[in-house]
């Protein structure tokens, strides 16, 4: 004859399991993407530089690949971080980076720019 375990150990068991999927599925992978000298040809000497930026644009996704957002977009990454110095109209010395984060029900990937913002003369 089989022995019964006790409901609660049952339901232990199953908090447990969901527990561990949730630790096994959720994650964050970050990826370098590029550097570049600026985001548009630049004269030397032909501009002020106006302090450091940085910008992101990110996507969400529902279960990991519904998208429910858009973006992702290097270009939006750009005019984000040109926003945070309103006379700016480029940027040099730019890196951009990639980043993935993972949760049960929804993760999102996005897009930074790191540079000094410049305005051209």
């Amino acid at each position: 004859m089989l022995k019964q375990f006790p409901k609660h150990w049952s339901l232990r068991g199953w908090t447990a399991a969901v527990l561990l999927a949730a630790g096994l599925t959720a994650g964050c992978m970050h990826h370098p993407g590029g550097i570049a000298p600026s985001t548009k040809p630049l004269a030397p000497g032909g501009y002020t530089e106006l302090g450091k930026v940085r910008g992101q644009d990110c996507v969400y996704y529902l279960l990991g690949f519904i998208p429910v957002t858009g973006g992702n977009e290097l270009r939006n990454a750009v005019e984000d971080a040109l926003r945070i110095k309103p006379l700016a109209d480029a940027i040099v010395e730019v890196t951009v980076d990639g980043y993935f984060q993972y949760f049960i029900l929804f993760s999102r990937a996005c897009t930074q720019v790191q540079g000094i913002a410049v305005e051209t003369k």
